[in-house]
C-alpha cells in the first residue's frame, strides 16, 4: 500500500497490508490480554492513558509534520487537532472515575441496588482520515478506560498517523495485546467485518457505514456510527456585525479545506443581509494564504483524497448550469498535488447537489431566503442530521429555529465546534449513538443490575 502526499503527488513510502492471516493472529492477542487489562483497574489504566496525553504534547511537532504529510492539511491545522485531542482526554481522564465505577442506586440495611459498568470486550475501530487524533481520541480512549482491548484500523490515507498513536499508546504502557493495528484499505475493512469482535465503531461516510451495519446486524453487537453532514447554517437579519459573522462562518465552512463531516455545508441568508453578507464572506476567502502546507502563514492546503477533485467539478458544473453564479473559484489549482480553489456559489437552489450532497472540499452554496420559516424549511430539507446553526442577536429565536431541525447538535453564534462534555451524536443519515460526554464513556461498557438482600 503506498502512502502518498497529497501536496507533492510523491510517494512517502509503502506499508505491508494486513490480511486474513494476520488479522486472525492480532485478534486472537486481544482475546488473550483484554481480561488482565480490565483486571488492572480504573486506576492503572487512568495512568497510562495520562502517559499517552503526554507524549501528544512533548512529540507534538513530530507527530503534526506527519500527519500534515499524508493528508495535507496545513502544518498549523495539524498541530491544533493534536491540541484538541489532548483537550477531549483530560475530560476522560477527570470524568471516567465518575462515570464507569459502580453506581450505588439504594442503599438501605436491608437492600443495596447496584449498576456496574463492565467493559464490551474487543472493540474494533473503524476510524477516519479527515481529523485521525480527534476522531481516534473519541473511540479508543474511552474504550482502553473502560478496559477493553482495541483493534484500531486508521484510514488508509492516515495510516502513518495511525503508527504513530499506536507506538505512543505502547510507549505510554499500553499493554501491546491490548492494542493492535489492521493496516489497508477497504478489503481490510471487510476482513474485520467478519471477525468475532464485541462491538463495532466506525467514522465515515453513511454508505459505507449503511454497509457495516447490515454485515454486523446478525452478531447482536453493539454497532456505533458516526457518519456524515450536510450542516446548514442560517444568518438572520438582525446580527449585530456582518463582518464577524462573515468571517466566522467562512471559517466554519473551509477550516481543513471543508473536509469535516460538521463543517458549514450550505448557508441560507436572509434577504435584508443577503449582498452585504456576501461580500463580507467573498472577502474573508481573498484573504487566505493558499499553498503547500508545510508553507507558515497557509491557511488553505491539499485536499486529502484525489478523487475528490472530480466530486467538487461535479458539483460546480451542476449549481451552475442549474442557474447558480460561480462568485469565486470553482476549478482546480494547477500544478502538483490536489488542491482546489475555494469557491462560492451563490443564486442557489435546495435542489443543486451543492446544497443535497455532502461535498467535503472548500466549496459553499450560499442561498436567500426572506424569512425564518424559509430557513426552516430549506434547513430541513436534507437526508443528514448532524448538526446545524443560526445567528442571530436572539437567542431565543434562535433555539426555536434549531428547535424544529433534526440534528444531533444545534449551534447559536458558532459552527464547526465539539465539546468533550456534550454528546456528539447523528440523526437520520448522519449515524446511530453518540461519542463523547459520559454518554461517549459508557458507549464502551455493557451495564449490570445488582440486587444484593439482606435476609
Amino acid at each position: 500500500m503506498n502512502i502518498i502526499n497529497p501536496a507533492t503527488e510523491e510517494i512517502i513510502t509503502t506499508l505491508q497490508e494486513d490480511n486474513e492471516a494476520s488479522l486472525n493472529q492480532k485478534i486472537a492477542i486481544l482475546k488473550k490480554s483484554q481480561e488482565d487489562w480490565a483486571k488492572q483497574g480504573l486506576k492503572e489504566r487512568t495512568k497510562v492513558i495520562q502517559n499517552f496525553y503526554d507524549l501528544l504534547d512533548t512529540e507534538n511537532e513530530t507527530l503534526a509534520a506527519v500527519l500534515t504529510s499524508e493528508v495535507g492539511k496545513p502544518l498549523q491545522q495539524s498541530r491544533n487537532e493534536i491540541n484538541g485531542a489532548k483537550t477531549r482526554i483530560q475530560w476522560m481522564l477527570h470524568n471516567s472515575d465518575k462515570y464507569l465505577s459502580d453506581e450505588l442506586i439504594v442503599n438501605t440495611s436491608e437492600l443495596k441496588e447496584i449498576i456496574s459498568y463492565d467493559p464490551l470486550g474487543v472493540i474494533c475501530n473503524i476510524s477516519a482520515w479527515n481529523y485521525p487524533y480527534l476522531v481516534g481520541v473519541n473511540v479508543f480512549i474511552p474504550a482502553l478506560l473502560a478496559g477493553n482491548a482495541v483493534m484500531y484500523k486508521p484510514s488508509e490515507y492516515a495510516s502513518l498517523t495511525g503508527l504513530e498513536i499506536e507506538r505512543l499508546l505502547k510507549k505510554a504502557g499500553v499493554p501491546d495485546g491490548v492494542f493492535q493495528i489492521a493496516l489497508g484499505a477497504h478489503q481490510t475493512g471487510e476482513l474485520l467485518l467478519d471477525l468475532d469482535f464485541d462491538g463495532y465503531f466506525f467514522t465515515g461516510s453513511y454508505r459505507t457505514g449503511q454497509h457495516i451495519y447490515q454485515k454486523v446486524a446478525a452478531k447482536m453487537v453493539p454497532c456505533q456510527l458516526e457518519l456524515g453532514g450536510k450542516d446548514p447554517l442560517y444568518v438572520t437579519e438582525d446580527v449585530k456585525d456582518i463582518n464577524a459573522v462573515a468571517i466566522g462562518t467562512a471559517d466554519g465552512a473551509f477550516y481543513n479545506n471543508g473536509q469535516s463531516c460538521c463543517a458549514v455545508e450550505r448557508i441560507y441568508v436572509h434577504e435584508k443581509i443577503y449582498e452585504d453578507y456576501i461580500s463580507a464572506f467573498n472577502k474573508e476567502l481573498k484573504s487566505w494564504k493558499i499553498g503547500s502546507p508545510t508553507e507558515k502563514g497557509v491557511y488553505i492546503g491539499s485536499l486529502t483524497r484525489k478523487e475528490q477533485l472530480n466530486v467538487l467539478e461535479q458539483q460546480v458544473e451542476d449549481a451552475v448550469k442549474n442557474g447558480a453564479v460561480l462568485l469565486t473559484g470553482g476549478k482546480r489549482i494547477n500544478g502538483k498535488g490536489y488542491n482546489f480553489e475555494p469557491t462560492i456559489l451563490v443564486n442557489v437552489s435546495n435542489e443543486m447537489k451543492v446544497m443535497q450532497e455532502e461535498s467535503f472540499g472548500p466549496i459553499i452554496g450560499i442561498m436567500k431566503v426572506k424569512d425564518d420559516a424559509e430557513a426552516i424549511r430549506m434547513m430541513q430539507d436534507t437526508e443528514y442530521g448532524l448538526t446545524a446553526s443560526v445567528y442571530s442577536a436572539s437567542m431565543d429565536r434562535a433555539q426555536q429555529i434549531l428547535s424544529q431541525i433534526d440534528s444531533g447538535t444545534g449551534y447559536w453564534n458558532c459552527c464547526d465546534r465539539v465539546s468533550a462534555g456534550l454528546p456528539w451524536s447523528g440523526r437520520k443519515h448522519s449515524g446511530i449513538g453518540a461519542t463523547l460526554s459520559h454518554q461517549g464513556l459508557r458507549a464502551f461498557t455493557k451495564p449490570k443490575a445488582w440486587h444484593l438482600r439482606n435476609s
